[in-house]
């Protein structure tokens, strides 16, 4: 394991967001844009020292910009397919990665690649 990179933290920004019924489905894009600004200012709490966050969107949420501390990664397609190439890449080059998910599936796929998971409530109190 390479311990001397940042864990790579991948957030399913679609799960995440639709965890909490706030009316997150009447603007998605900024439901999204939220989840970023708080994950630039917060972290990933819990996880000391340091880590690269990326927040994968899709559909409607796609086109939301990187900010400093977080990178955006719009999926041209499945979101979960996305991520899943993320982690297959991070994994060939031996680097610890969590994925923030309670997709079933994903959590599945991901694993098998070798990442950890955590759900929702890791970067979004309920």
């Amino acid at each position: 394991m390479n311990d001397s990179a940042p864990l790579l933290v991948i957030v399913d920004a679609a799960n995440v967001v639709g965890s909490v019924p706030d009316g997150w489905w009447r603007d998605r894009r900024g439901a999204a844009e939220r989840l970023r600004d708080r994950l630039a200012a917060d972290g990933v709490p819990g996880r000391p020292g340091p880590v690269e966050v990326v927040l994968v969107v899709e559909g409607a949420a796609r086109g939301v910009d990187s900010v400093p501390g977080v990178r955006v990664e719009s999926a041209p397609g499945s979101g979960d397919d996305h991520m899943v190439g993320l982690v297959a890449r991070a994994a060939a080059g031996d680097r610890r990665v969590l994925v923030v998910t309670a997709d079933r599936e994903l959590r599945r796929r991901v694993t098998e690649l070798g990442a950890r998971v955590a759900g929702p409530r890791t970067v979004r109190p309920a």
